[in-house]
């Protein structure tokens, strides 16, 4: 059986590789892993996310929503922050420690560079994740409960 500290290494590995797929076989099991390529449409910047092959059949069916040309430099100029916290992992962000705790952060909070603002669970693990500046949030980019990706923004931040 592979263990944890394997699944990790062979993600990290694939993520870092320029391999889309990789398969294993070990004592009869066997292991596929895809990294799928996404465009965004916004800066034109393409990340490569690892996934394992199990997926989910609504996302498939959902088209995904492109923003037009006139949204896009609408949005741009509404962006009243300067720094974005980013997703270190792919997981499930959290903006509580528990369902019936209050949030760690809310908008319009002072943060200072080592202020937790989430959570976010991978592999049954819970990470913290830390203001990385010191600045008043902003703005909540990540809905509470939902799939994050890997550099996915989930805070903004106005440095002082």
């Amino acid at each position: 059986m592979f263990t944890i500290a394997e699944l990790k290494e062979l993600i990290e590995a694939l993520d870092q590789s320029t391999l889309t797929e990789l398969a294993l076989e070990q004592d009869n099991q066997k292991l596929k892993l895809k990294k799928e390529i996404h465009t965004s449409v916004a800066d034109q910047s393409v990340s490569h996310q690892p996934l394992v092959t199990t997926v989910r059949e609504e996302a498939k069916a959902m088209p995904a929503e492109k923003p037009s040309a006139e949204q896009a430099p609408a949005e741009a100029e509404t962006k009243t922050y300067d720094y974005t916290i980013k997703s270190p992992m792919v997981g499930t962000f959290y903006l509580t420690s528990s369902p019936d705790s209050d949030p760690f952060v809310a908008v319009g909070d002072t943060v200072k560079d080592h202020t937790t603002v989430c959570i976010i669970e991978a592999m049954k693990l819970f990470n913290e994740i830390e203001a990385e500046v010191d600045g008043e949030l902003v703005e909540i980019l990540a809905k509470n409960g939902e799939l994050v990706e890997y550099n996915q923004p989930l805070f903004g931040i106005k440095t002082k």
